[in-house]
């Protein structure tokens, strides 16, 4: 997963992490903005996870990405 590319696509890649994390608002990913380890603290808050399980989703999701 190279993040340059993610941040590149910032728009279009949001939609894609809105259906997986539909807890994350707009503000989530404004604040985001592209930064992984801002999507995994995030995730954390808004889910409730430990950061090992907020992680793991991240890199699930990347397995999964086209980006």
């Amino acid at each position: 997963m190279n993040w340059e590319q993610v941040r590149g696509n910032w728009n279009q890649v949001k939609g894609e992490m809105k259906k997986q994390w539909g807890k994350l608002t707009d503000d989530d990913f404004a604040q985001v903005n592209g930064e992984r380890d801002k999507l995994v603290g995030r995730i954390q808050e808004r889910y409730g996870y430990a950061k090992d399980q907020a992680e793991r989703e991240v890199r699930d999701w990347e397995s999964r990405s086209r980006y």
